[in-house]
């Protein structure tokens, strides 16, 4: 099969690898269909974070069932099935509380997995990962492009709006503009937020964001961005997203917060040191909660409602390749030329 695989430095190639095989009872093989380029894949694809030159690349897969395991119950051949970034068994003490994330027999696409930015793919624990798309909606392209976000940065978004306590009638702070901040807008406002604050520094992004439902914009940088939002809210948001993972975001997510507040953090941290905001959310008494997104909690939730047309997080694609042209996706994200990359990965023969 054909799967990208990055080889150094901005440096992603399509390379031929072996198609992947049953190697477990709980195992299937799916044929992927639609999958994506995510900011995270931007840190090692920067030079930013370590990662294995040879190996596979991607992490948000949605495809039809090709194969399954002989103890695989919850899907069979044929099937449309979407999965989480994560891998998880669905059995475990965390995955039965919520934290598929934290499975004790879990792990993530690509690196020693077959990654997802690729024609097809191995699943393990195909059971407790995969997620399956109800037969009338199988080949709705429009539906499909509005499911494959949740498999990573949709229910990102959402699960920075709950870690922040996001209800009816707040105020709520994003901070970022990429696809999770977007997601988040989405989220905070599919809760019930009365006002939502988009702070990020494209102009373009932002139109976006007040498309999806940002009520007030800002786009000023470092001190002047806080005291906008701070004016915003007459004294800071006592629901704030952080949704970028660096530094400066975390900063201006403490820094924005009310006093007592609550901060939800889901940026993958990158160059973040504690010391620069863990003093000022002390002062504040904040509260800071978050972390890694357990997709697979969410997931059947807001499946739902993009299935009952109340929820469409497509917008947030806005460049689409095939699978040959996946370094041009790569290439589009790092030049910001594209918010977030949707790849069609046709069949064999087309």
């Amino acid at each position: 099969m054909d799967a990208a695989v990055f080889r150094g430095e901005r440096d992603v190639r399509i390379e031929e690898r072996p198609d992947p095989e049953i190697e477990m009872p709980t195992d299937a093989v799916v044929r992927i269909t639609h999958t994506a380029v995510c900011g995270s894949d931007l840190w090692f694809y920067r030079g930013q974070r370590d990662y294995d030159e040879g190996d596979p690349v991607g992490h948000e897969p949605m495809g039809i069932v090709e194969e399954v395991g002989e103890d695989v119950t919850s899907v069979r051949p044929g099937d449309r099935v979407l999965a989480p970034f994560a891998i998880s068994c669905g059995e475990c003490e965390f995955c039965r509380k919520g934290l598929h994330t934290s499975c004790a027999h879990g792990d993530t696409w690509a690196g020693e997995q077959d990654g997802a930015q690729g024609e097809m793919v191995r699943a393990p624990h195909a059971d407790g990962t995969l997620v399956r798309v109800p037969e009338r909606y199988a080949d709705d392209e429009e539906v499909l492009e509005a499911l494959l976000p949740l498999t990573d940065v949709m229910c990102t978004g959402h699960h920075a709006a709950v870690s922040a306590g996001v209800e009816a009638g707040d105020t709520a702070v994003v901070v970022g503009d990429g696809a999770v901040g977007l997601c988040g807008v989405l989220a905070a406002k599919r809760l019930g937020a009365e006002r939502v604050i988009a702070m990020g520094h494209h102009e373009d992004r932002l139109e976006l964001a007040r498309e999806l439902g940002a009520t007030d914009t800002v786009s000023a940088r470092g001190e002047a961005a806080i005291e906008a939002a701070t004016d915003l809210t007459n004294g800071g948001a006592n629901h704030v997203m952080e949704c970028v993972g660096a530094a400066s975001s975390m900063e201006t997510a403490v820094e924005v917060a009310r006093d007592g507040g609550t901060v939800g953090y889901v940026g993958v941290p990158e160059g973040v040191s504690d010391a620069v905001f863990l003093d000022t959310a002390f002062g504040k008494n904040l509260t800071i909660a978050g972390g890694i997104a357990p997709v697979r909690a969410y997931v059947d939730e807001l499946m739902a409602d993009v299935l009952q047309g109340t929820l469409d997080p497509s917008p947030v694609f806005t460049k689409t390749v095939d699978l040959d042209d996946v370094p041009e996706g790569y290439r589009a994200m790092d030049d910001r030329e594209a918010i977030k990359v949707l790849v069609r990965v046709r069949g064999r023969g087309e």
